[in-house]
């Protein structure tokens, strides 16, 4: 259970609760034991109001907390303790936290094996069937769930949380509270190929990879995306970077400090993406090129070209009913050879 005060208090590491100083010490006791909507919430759990559309069923919530601004606080029900914070669906965000299951400490489990020259920091929990290499550090209070692999000489910071079977390549670098989901590959070799003269019968020269992938502090990685080391410099993950599953990061792509990535992204090699982009869903993006900072791409958008100047840019054809496609794109061919 979690109290009112104990929420104010998580609330006010990113925003204050205006009102807090009119909260009796009965409200600030009151405990609640999940979150809801405002229309399906119980008097043991919090709500909020992000989305104005929802107005109409603010009034009536059976909640017995609601994040709300100043503007919809008299729309509260008498029965709900108000909190007035000026952006609710953050404040929603850090409160959400305290809700969430809290996996069990559990040390270093026996069946790890981990390298005799692995310095492992305190407090950190190894889970079953791990692979710790040699010269590995691990920062204090990480966590490893099962069957993660860390290659030699790679470094973790402290409170960082590895999810099953996430690979970690050699002479990486993890920074600070990095979380990594189920599966996903750090340090995995980049497609670099050189073409012999008859790639048909002689093959494909492999390039070794020679770089690192480097990772800054607070960056969360989603299931099952790839990202592979530098050909010969690292490729470079900043700060405060988000990325959602299912993306493909190519060797030596550098992505700013506060960017964020949705799936099935493919980021091609030696590309450059500044800080607080937002990237949609299935974007494609060429190599070699650079993107500013504070750029958006929306959803399915394709990129070829660098991008200099920030906004919003898109490509992607919006769906249509299929014989009004056709025609469309008979006249989109018809454009080109003009």
């Amino acid at each position: 259970m979690i109290t009112i005060e104990q929420l104010i208090t998580r609330i006010e590491q990113r925003q204050p609760v205006l009102n807090k100083g009119e909260l009796s010490a009965a409200q600030l006791c009151l405990n609640l034991d999940g979150v809801g909507n405002l229309t399906t919430a119980n008097p043991q759990q919090l709500s909020f109001l992000a989305n104005p559309h929802y107005l109409p069923s603010l009034a009536n919530s059976q909640a017995g907390a609601v994040l709300t601004t100043a503007e919809h606080h008299d729309k509260v029900a008498k029965t709900a303790v108000a909190l007035v914070v000026a952006a609710p669906y953050l404040a929603y965000a850090s409160a959400s936290q305290l809700f969430a299951h809290q996996p069990l400490v559990g040390g270093i489990h026996p069946s790890a094996v981990i390298a005799e020259s692995a310095v492992i920091g305190n407090g950190v929990t190894i889970g079953p069937f791990c692979v710790i290499g040699e010269q590995v550090q691990i920062g204090d209070r990480s966590m490893l769930d099962a069957n993660v692999v860390i290659e030699a000489n790679t470094t973790i910071g402290s409170d960082c949380v590895l999810k099953s079977q996430v690979v970690i390549g050699h002479d990486c670098v993890l920074g600070n509270h990095v979380r990594l989901h189920a599966g996903v590959s750090v340090g995995a070799e980049g497609f670099g190929f050189a073409p012999t003269s008859n790639p048909s019968t002689t093959g494909w020269e492999r390039i070794a990879q020679l770089g690192r992938v480097v990772i800054g502090n607070h960056v969360r990685i989603g299931s099952q995306t790839c990202i592979d080391r530098g050909a010969i410099d690292d490729t470079v993950i900043g700060n405060h970077v988000i990325i959602d599953n299912l993306v493909q990061v190519a060797h030596n792509v550098r992505i700013g400090d506060g960017t964020a990535i949705a799936a099935q992204t493919g980021i091609a090699g030696s590309t450059t993406i500044g800080k607080r982009c937002i990237i949609g869903g299935a974007v494609g993006i060429t190599g070699h090129i650079d993107i500013t900072d504070d750029v958006t791409l929306s959803g399915m958008t394709m990129v070829t070209k660098s991008i200099t100047k920030a906004g919003s840019y898109s490509s992607g054809t919006a769906a249509m009913p299929t014989a009004n496609w056709r025609r469309a794109a008979v006249r989109f061919r018809q454009l080109g050879r003009d």
